[in-house]
């Protein structure tokens, strides 16, 4: 798996048919940050701000996760969910 690897699934994740819910999205954000950025590196949003907070809090949870294993979950995951949702042509 190799940086290729991740920005051609980062690009096919933008090409499915149909959105993922908001948990596989979550999870999509949260490994694509991890493997980007590494652990969190900011502070978490405010009360008010309900979905940078949800996406703060899924990013924490990949923290101590090496960016190679979140490069190669987040293919995984990419693979997943084109299968389960097909490609846009």
């Amino acid at each position: 798996m190799s940086q290729e690897d991740f920005n051609q699934a980062a690009e096919l994740v933008k090409k499915l048919k149909t959105q993922p819910d908001n948990s596989e999205l979550l999870q999509i954000y949260s490994l694509y940050k991890q493997a980007t950025v590494g652990d969190v590196n900011t502070s978490r949003p405010g009360m008010l701000d309900f979905a940078g907070k949800s996406k703060w809090d899924a990013w924490e949870t990949k923290k101590g996760m090496s960016k190679e294993d979140a490069m190669k979950a987040y293919i995984a995951l990419v693979e997943e969910m084109k299968t389960k949702y097909g490609l846009a042509e």
